[in-house]
């Protein structure tokens, strides 16, 4: 067999891979058009407007091509406002009180442009208070759309998604200037913040919490979402609202078990991080089921229990949610009693309510913690104890072990594999640190 002249050529010399090229580049504005400039090198000198980006573009050359690494901060600034009687015509909240920016807030009170609001409202609420946000939008000169909605968790679907948007296509919005507004309890507003978040890929919304859990819990974050597949909130975001606006005078109108629904999530926050608030819902608990949260001067014996319990809890809130608020860290103290509740409260719908549910997890979490010798027997009995004086509820029969080890391996699917859940160490202390197997542990001494 003949061989080619090829085969006895000289081998080509190896080629040495070269270092790949990284170069920063920082972004500036001049007059419309945004440019980049390498990082370090000085702006030009031209007279005209320079605006300069947070955002970062790197460029990497290497043998096999080009790369750019982008690094684009969000940027999101959202209120939550105490406010009294913001359904009262002269009170202007509900009207521009999202609004940050004291020229855009001149610009806009005083324009001659005839105002435009479309409100979701949840249909319990709006039958009680339906007549008085329509008053305060017509005395107010607001063209307006109202849909009042069945918001409970059987109905938290994408469906009314799509109801609230064909709505709000038909209203025609102003996506800039012309917040949704969702008036109601968490379920109407995750589902309202979720369809704003779609629409035009971002709507700015309101929300008006209407019973004590959305007051503490979900006006003032931002997540949204509705449940899927008998998942609860499986589809959802994170799109803060514009504007919070809390008006404490909404939650006399709820029953007594709404109130203590509420003070599973405020016991939460006490238990996690401050012992003050523990102690104001052991001592003032039942004071506060009966007073529906009302704040009465002449009760010197309670002080103002219901503004210091709403306060407190909704400043440690924000002080876990605000340098997390797209949850990149999962070690997070807020997730306490969210680790069973989701399963168990989607299990034996409607028989429990979403604080209920949450206040169980806690309560089997609270005998975990004694298990694991992080707290004694008498913080574990004071825990028991104060929950059953806000009349909630410690146990339930749905939670089987089944459910337990199920909500267990969801949790650690969706936690990068890690078993991240907190735990109390102490009244008002707490720490992440949470292992499955003490899970079974108390559930074979129980």
């Amino acid at each position: 067999m003949p061989v080619s002249e090829e085969a006895f050529a000289p081998a080509a010399p190896a080629t040495v891979p070269q270092e790949a090229q990284q170069t920063d580049f920082q972004l500036v504005r001049v007059k419309s058009t945004w440019c980049r400039i390498k990082k370090g090198e000085p702006l030009s000198n031209c007279e005209d407007k320079i605006t300069l980006s947070e955002a970062k573009i790197g460029e990497c050359i290497s043998e096999g091509g080009i790369s750019w690494t982008i690094e684009a901060p969000i940027y999101f600034c959202y209120k939550v406002v105490e406010t009294y009687n913001v359904l009262d015509p002269s009170n202007t909240t509900l009207l521009w009180g999202h609004i940050t920016d004291p020229l855009q807030l001149e610009l806009a009170t005083s324009s001659k442009r005839k105002l435009r609001r479309f409100i979701v409202i949840d249909e319990v609420v709006d039958e009680l208070y339906g007549s008085k946000v329509r008053e305060y939008f017509e005395e107010n000169n607001v063209q307006h759309k109202i849909l009042a909605l069945p918001t409970t968790e059987e109905t938290k679907s994408m469906d009314l998604v799509l109801n609230i948007l064909q709505e709000v296509q038909n209203f025609s919005i102003d996506r800039r200037t012309e917040p949704i507004i969702a008036i109601g309890g968490g379920v109407c507003l995750d589902i309202v913040g979720l369809a704003a978040s779609l629409y035009r890929r971002r709507t700015p919304y309101i929300r008006v919490p209407t019973t004590l859990l959305s007051y503490v819990d979900a006006s003032v974050g931002a997540k949204n979402g509705v449940n899927f597949l008998q998942c609860k909130n499986k589809l959802g975001g994170y799109t803060p609202p514009v504007a919070s606006f809390l008006d404490r005078s909404f939650i006399q109108s709820i029953p007594r078990r709404h109130i203590s629904n509420g003070l599973g999530e405020i016991l939460k926050m006490a238990l996690m991080k401050h012992k003050g608030l523990f102690d104001l819902l052991k001592s003032h608990g039942k004071y506060l089921l009966d007073t529906k949260f009302q704040s009465y001067s002449g009760s010197t014996d309670h002080g103002d229990a219901a503004l210091q319990t709403t306060r407190i809890a909704i400043e440690t809130m924000l002080e876990e949610l605000a340098p997390n608020l797209w949850e990149d860290d999962l070690d997070r103290l807020v997730d306490f009693g969210h680790l069973i509740s989701p399963e168990l409260e989607m299990r034996v719908l409607p028989s429990l309510m979403h604080g209920e549910a949450v206040n169980i997890d806690m309560a089997f979490m609270t005998y975990v913690a004694h298990v694991r010798e992080l707290i004694t027997a008498e913080e574990k009995e004071q825990i028991i104890q104060c929950m059953r004086g806000l009349e909630l509820p410690v146990w339930h029969g749905g939670c089987s072990w089944s459910l337990i080890k199920k909500a267990l391996m969801e949790r650690l699917k969706h936690s990068g594999g890690q078993p991240r859940m907190p735990l109390p160490t102490g009244l008002g202390v707490a720490g992440n640190s949470f292992d499955p197997y003490s899970a079974q542990e108390v559930i074979v001494k129980k």
